[in-house]
């Protein structure tokens, strides 16, 4: 008879360990939640990141719906990106006369880079 009460007492030790433990790691995360928490931004921080961003997107704007020289010495213009695809559309209605033209423009590119020398050499 004195079998029956120890196998309970083990039972029940072996029961409250296993909550102790959940109960710690829950008591850890919580501390490791706490401790790494980045810092709240303030207010001026915050309105400086908006000003910055929507500076941001005014530039794009103006890169997307405005022409402009990338390069005036070479003749590269930026176009409008309703205007470039307009281009292409209407460049790509003849499809082999727009790959050969494609190619020629390739080849072109190719010839006008200067070589560089083989790594092997």
């Amino acid at each position: 008879m004195n079998e029956i009460p120890s196998e309970k007492k083990i039972v029940g030790f072996y029961v409250v360990a296993i909550i102790g433990a959940f109960l710690i790691m829950a008591a850890l995360v919580a501390a490791i939640k706490h401790y790494s928490k980045p810092a709240d931004l303030n207010a001026a921080r915050s309105e400086e990141r908006r000003k910055a961003l929507a500076q941001i997107r005014n530039e794009n704007a103006d890169a997307l719906d405005n022409y402009a020289w990338q390069n005036q010495a070479k003749g590269i213009v930026r176009l409008p990106i309703e205007r470039a695809k307009k281009l292409t559309i209407e460049e790509w209605q003849n499809p082999a006369a727009a790959r050969s033209n494609l190619i020629s423009r390739a080849d072109e590119s190719v010839k006008k880079a200067p070589e560089k020398p083989s790594q092997y050499e």
